[in-house]
């Protein structure tokens, strides 16, 4: 009878603490519902508030119900932080989350926007731009890319990226042309498949515009930032996109579509304007066409501070910024650091029924259906069961043939039948010279451990073009190095051939908004002395097409190299015969920057390496 009376008791135990919500085998949209009916304002606008990690603790997300914390550019728990400090760092500030009153676990997002780019040691895959160029040799290597970030990111404890960008950049003197696949949108569509990647193949019979997380190896992607970021005048960054709706649905949105088809979490609205209006205060776009036309079901976030900007200066009217964003329809807010200023002005509206309690609904359900969907309720905090991911040397192979398919081969010897590349790995002495041949930073560029990138070796693990050149010729050639020689060392060391290393040192977003597009100094004058004096190829790091027409008459060889990554080894590859050039560009290769804007198919087309141009080069053995 006792053994009786104990089991009614435990049945109506379980009975009083079963919380629909909290069972995993109830479907999607109970599970959602059962939730929302037990949130308060205070709770909802929580989880529309993403907050910095910097400004982040425990007690801050118990206090304020906060849905989600970021690492900006260059944001990290420690100088050179191991993935364990990383995983630790986070469940700190999950446990914080899961410690009020309904449990609900926050979302860490991060930009790994080519690779796990903020944490030392993490493979650096090449910049967008190069892999834009891999798409007719290789249309499932991005996905593989995907993939292997998903693993480092989730390594670090974190299940979220700000990534892809789909801009379709139309003016290279764009800072953020490098983070872009191509100016032409039907490259960037095929470059969507980064996202089953990053977040698994989308199973056969789902919804469109359902988000879509394949469990705890994968993260959730944002596709960004919507819309017309490439397009701005000039090329500058934030700036407005003066073009009609043909022309931003047929150019700047076609990505979208496959983002939202492939099952994308997240969208992130673009600083930029369209026509003159705000797109983060852009109703008709964001409510309008992205989650009414297009069906999309995930949640849309701001950029950093993007409904601050929504005025100019920045900030001068939050609460008018809140209203407007919030109202345009952005779901979670990356404020990221005044918080308090964002959760009391936006209560204080819906209060004063200035923004609908719908409003607010529909953006909580919204960042509730991704966080159920990718089994955050189910499994919210990380374990270290993948550290060995961050930067193994599977993925680094991955890079390394990235970089290999990613390079542009635009002038190869005087004339057909005399090509200098590829060079013989035996000689008696090379030179390698230029800026960027033994300069790690430079060939991974911005969003690289810090927000802008930073110059030098000692950044993090990798190969720079020197060492890889060094590994890879013939034990008996001499390898001399000098960055930046006179013409008379050049011609007094009797040198078989040179590789000069050139290009753009790193920059992030406004501050790579450039209206000249020159090599820096002293690239131009290493060129000059080099390659007047000995056969030479020249090798180009940079994030964009620069310009390059007058030297190219003194130039033997030229090669387009982007911004390769942490795996300069591919370059000497290629270099060197183990495989051939098989890229095209991607990007049309102006003669002067006073011919841009200018995109293939445009009546004024005239470049110097027109769109889809690439020479070619067999692999050669026992060279």
């Amino acid at each position: 009878m006792l053994g009786f009376l104990l089991l009614c008791f435990l049945a109506a135990v379980t009975e009083a603490t079963y919380i629909k919500y909290k069972d995993p085998k109830q479907p999607l949209g109970a599970r959602i519902r059962d939730l929302m009916s037990r949130m308060t304002l205070a709770e909802k606008i929580g989880q529309m508030t993403q907050i910095e990690r910097a400004v982040a603790t425990p007690d801050v997300m118990k206090q304020f119900f906060i849905g989600s914390v970021l690492s900006g550019g260059g944001s990290v728990p420690a100088p050179k932080a191991t993935a364990e400090t990383w995983v630790n760092m986070v469940n700190g500030l999950q446990k914080g989350a899961l410690s009020t009153r309904l449990g609900i676990p926050m979302i860490y997002g991060i930009d790994a926007v080519h690779g796990h780019n903020n944490v030392y040691k993490a493979t650096i895959f090449p910049h967008n731009v190069g892999l834009g160029v891999t798409r007719q040799v290789d249309p499932a290597l991005v996905k593989k890319i995907g993939d292997a970030t998903a693993l480092e990111v989730r390594a670090t404890g974190i299940p979220y990226v700000f990534a892809p960008c789909i801009a379709v950049c139309r003016d290279p003197r764009w800072g953020r042309c490098y983070e872009s696949y191509s100016e032409d949108h039907k490259i960037v569509q095929a470059m969507t498949e980064i996202i089953p990647g990053l977040q698994g193949d989308l199973p056969a019979n789902s919804k469109k515009g359902v988000p879509f997380v394949a469990g705890k190896k994968k993260v959730a992607a944002c596709a960004k930032h919507y819309v017309g970021d490439g397009g701005t005048t000039k090329g500058i960054n934030e700036n407005n996109t003066v073009i009609n709706l043909n022309g931003l649905l047929s150019i700047h949105m076609p990505a979208y579509y496959n983002s939202i088809s492939k099952g994308v979490a997240t969208v992130m609205v673009s600083y930029s304007s369209w026509n003159g209006k705000k797109m983060h205060a852009n109703h008709e776009l964001v409510t309008g066409f992205l989650k009414n036309k297009l069906k999309f079901r995930g949640f849309v976030i701001s950029d950093w501070e993007g409904i601050d900007r929504i005025t100019a200066p920045p900030h001068a009217n939050y609460s008018y910024s809140v209203q407007a964003g919030v109202s345009a329809g952005i779901d979670m807010v990356m404020v990221p650091n005044n918080y308090k200023e964002f959760i009391d002005d936006l209560t204080d509206q819906v209060k004063k029924n200035i923004i609908p309690m719908s409003r607010i609904d529909d953006a909580v359900k919204r960042i509730l259906r991704v966080k159920f969907v990718m089994g955050l309720f189910d499994s919210p905090l990380a374990d270290t069961s993948l550290v060995n991911q961050l930067g193994s040397q599977e993925h680094r192979e991955l890079a390394r043939e990235a970089v290999r398919k990613s390079l542009v081969l635009l002038k190869n010897g005087e004339a057909a039948d005399k090509p200098l590349l590829p060079l013989p790995k035996k000689a008696s002495k090379i030179l390698v010279a230029g800026s960027h041949a033994d300069n790690l930073g430079y060939q991974c560029g911005g969003w690289t451990i810090t927000w802008q990138g930073l110059g030098g070796n000692d950044l993090t693990a990798g190969s720079t073009i020197l060492h890889a050149v060094s590994n890879t010729v013939d034990p008996t050639t001499q390898v001399v190095f000098n960055e930046n020689p006179d013409a008379n060392f050049v011609k007094s060391n009797k040198f078989s051939y040179a590789i000069v290393v050139v290009g753009e040192q790193p920059y992030a977003e406004t501050y790579g908004d450039s209206l000249n597009l020159t090599i820096s100094e002293p690239g131009l004058s290493t060129i000059t002395n080099v390659c007047g004096a000995v056969k030479c190829v020249v090798v180009v790091i940079s994030g964009r097409p620069v310009v390059i027409q007058p030297y190219l008459a003194q130039i033997d060889a030229l090669v387009a190299a982007w911004l390769p990554g942490t795996e300069g080894q591919g370059v000497a590859d290629v270099l060197f015969g183990d495989y051939g050039f098989t890229g095209k560009l991607a990007r049309t290769w102006f003669k002067t920057v006073d011919q841009l804007p200018m995109n293939v198919g445009d009546p004024h087309y005239d470049p110097l390496f027109p769109f889809g141009f690439g020479l070619t080069t067999k692999p050669t053995k026992g060279n």
